[in-house]
């Protein structure tokens, strides 16, 4: 487990030591690489020739980060010298939102859709996915977040206060479908053919995703005596909520041996943008490859929640709310595909992608 990677200090630019086991950097190594990817891009939107109107939302994002570095580093001096600190489960996210980018951009090529399209579509995704994610988890474990609040100003803190974890897959799934359409409605592309480019790499984002789980101690399993269970040590976000839920003792030193559900969660979802990403270039038609993440990941999901030791059942039932979700959600996986069946053998389309 490793919650903080590294610290990012504001006072120094060039920054470089070592304390205490956490690596300080100055904002220079920051700011540097973020300003010569903000150029990059710039240049490369003028040269596809996208408009004024295209550009201004990241354009915007891109400004944000020095205006708020600068804001930071003049209002809280001593945050300044701390540090902000890049969390492992945000670098594993960064890190899978790039690659499951790229993968999708390559994709696209090969179904004659550009590249800058994919880079373009996933600011329209990244912003509502964020809030998404975050309200689901608000929602979810109110208790938890709201715990220690006695004013308005801490509750709007502890709501929108990412650090102390989490993020929810389905929340940010459901939000960022918004994003999604809206954004294949302003560049008039085909919204299924669309989602079968980016729909492997949803789950390529989930495995890391999930890895970032393990880093930050969230999402466990139930206690097991395998030989590949694992433990969270005293201080870690596992070891915290085991205690807080009266199952540790508060003096041990680490939990009791645990599923790996965060490993089981990203070895799934590797498999399945694997196989998602092998049946695109065979898939019949439009919408195909959607229909078969529609119905196989709610029944993945649904079996690893029955080794997860966080959610409680909800509804009365043992069920928790992702295993509802689930079903929900295979339950309109099969209704799509009927309905998609149906469309394409009306239109006389079942043999050949219309892609």
């Amino acid at each position: 487990m490793r919650k903080v990677l590294l610290r990012f200090v504001l006072d120094d630019a060039w920054k470089c030591e070592l304390v205490e086991g956490v690596p300080y950097l100055g904002f220079g190594f920051l700011l540097l690489p973020w300003l010569l990817f903000g150029l990059w891009w710039l240049r490369r939107a003028r040269r596809s020739g996208e408009g004024s109107a295209d550009l201004a939302y990241p354009v915007a994002m891109w400004i944000a980060v020095p205006v708020i570095a600068l804001v930071v580093r003049e209002s809280n001096p001593l945050l300044a010298t701390t540090g902000l600190p890049v969390f492992g489960y945000g670098f594993m996210i960064v890190i899978g939102l790039t690659v499951g980018v790229f993968l999708a951009s390559r994709r696209a090529q090969s179904a004659g859709v550009s590249a800058e399209t994919i880079w373009d579509m996933c600011l329209w995704l990244f912003i509502p996915g964020i809030v998404g994610a975050r309200v689901f988890y608000v929602v979810q474990y109110h208790e938890r977040v709201f715990d220690d609040c006695g004013n308005v100003g801490q509750y709007v803190f502890a709501a929108i206060n990412l650090t102390t974890g989490g993020l929810v897959f389905y929340g940010a799934l459901m939000c960022g479908i918004g994003g999604f359409v809206a954004f294949c409605h302003r560049r008039r592309i085909s919204l299924l053919l669309l989602a079968d480019i980016v729909v492997p790499s949803l789950f390529v984002g989930l495995g890391f995703g999930r890895l970032g789980c393990l880093l930050y101690g969230c999402c466990y399993g139930e206690h097991c005596d395998f030989p590949w269970a694992i433990s969270f040590p005293r201080g870690s976000m596992t070891f915290d909520a085991l205690v807080h839920r009266g199952l540790l003792d508060p003096a041990a030193t680490e939990t009791h041996s645990l599923h790996p559900t965060q490993i089981y969660s990203s070895i799934s979802a590797f498999l399945l943008a694997a196989l998602l990403a092998a049946y695109f270039r065979r898939r019949p038609w439009d919408g195909a490859v959607l229909a078969v993440a529609w119905i196989v990941y709610p029944v993945t999901r649904f079996i690893l929640e029955c080794l997860r030791g966080d959610e409680p059942g909800q509804f009365n039932t043992s069920l928790t709310i992702s295993q509802w979700i689930s079903v929900a959600l295979f339950t309109s996986g099969i209704i799509y595909c009927l309905v998609l069946y149906a469309w394409r053998r009306r239109s006389g389309t079942l043999s050949a992608s219309s892609g």
